[in-house]
């Protein structure tokens, strides 16, 4: 199992500081990256949250999926492997 996250429906304006602090409310944190566009630099809406372990990936999902996060509902799962385009 990995240790990846994928939280989506992000408010646009979620700094990966925000994102961190409150992840960590399920543990410990061992990376978060926000998507942006290459073009514009604005966000996607969506980013990963790297857990240091498969219980705090569990707790995360537990206490963030479909929950509001700065007014938006937000999903949080398993990140899937990137796929070769």
């Amino acid at each position: 199992m990995s240790n990846k996250l994928f939280v989506g429906g992000l408010p646009y304006a979620t700094t990966e500081t925000e994102l961190q602090e409150t992840f960590a409310k399920a543990g410990q944190v061992a990376s978060v990256a926000i998507i942006t566009d290459k073009m514009s630099g604005r966000s996607k809406g969506f980013g990963f949250v790297e857990m240091s372990n498969e219980e705090e990936v569990k707790a995360a999902i537990d206490m963030f999926n479909n929950t509001d996060f700065g007014g938006r509902t937000i999903k949080v799962d398993l990140a899937q492997p990137r796929r070769e385009n």
